[in-house]
């Protein structure tokens, strides 16, 4: 239960927030063929940052956000 919680409090941080609702956005943008370039660019370097900085606190045993 305890993980459960812990997992719930990581997923509903700002970043997390933030990822989750562009990539909805993405995939609606997707599927409807409204897709433009300059949101795939901002999109990519978004999700890319948050994943770059989640893999690097798991390498260096970092803290919290």
């Amino acid at each position: 239960m305890e993980l459960l919680k812990t997992r719930l409090a990581n997923l509903l941080t700002v970043k997390s927030l933030v990822t989750i609702i562009l990539t909805a956005v993405f995939a609606v943008l997707t599927c409807t063929g409204r897709l433009e370039q300059s949101f795939m660019t901002i999109y990519t370097v978004i999700v890319s940052f948050y994943f770059g900085v989640q893999t690097t606190k798991e390498n260096t045993g970092g803290g919290a956000d």
